[in-house]
């Protein structure tokens, strides 16, 4: 099922004290790029990150998705309404990428 364009503009919308948050649409999905490197993206209206240790040590309960059949796993953040903890993860993520 392709994520809807509503998911992407919520979390964008959460990302937005973040500087230079892009995306790229992708086969009905999204991919979300910080600063220039790919940080993870949106399938199937979830936002899934590149399992980074800085992601881990922030979401130490993080579980492991499949964002489509054949890809690596994917650290699933499901409390994508704190914006202070995507800010945080995103910003620690960078210098790891």
């Amino acid at each position: 099922m392709p994520s809807s364009k509503e998911f992407l503009d919520f979390v964008l919308g959460q990302l937005s004290e973040l500087p230079d948050i892009t995306y790229r649409a992708m086969m009905g999905e999204y991919i979300v790029y910080y600063r220039g490197k790919i940080i993870g993206g949106i399938y199937d209206n979830r936002l899934l990150v590149k399992p980074t240790m800085a992601a881990q040590r922030i979401i130490p309960t993080a579980t492991f998705e499949i964002p489509y059949p054949g890809a690596k796993p994917m650290i699933l953040v499901t409390d994508i309404e704190n914006t202070e903890l995507l800010v945080k993860l995103f910003n620690t993520m960078y210098d790891e990428l």
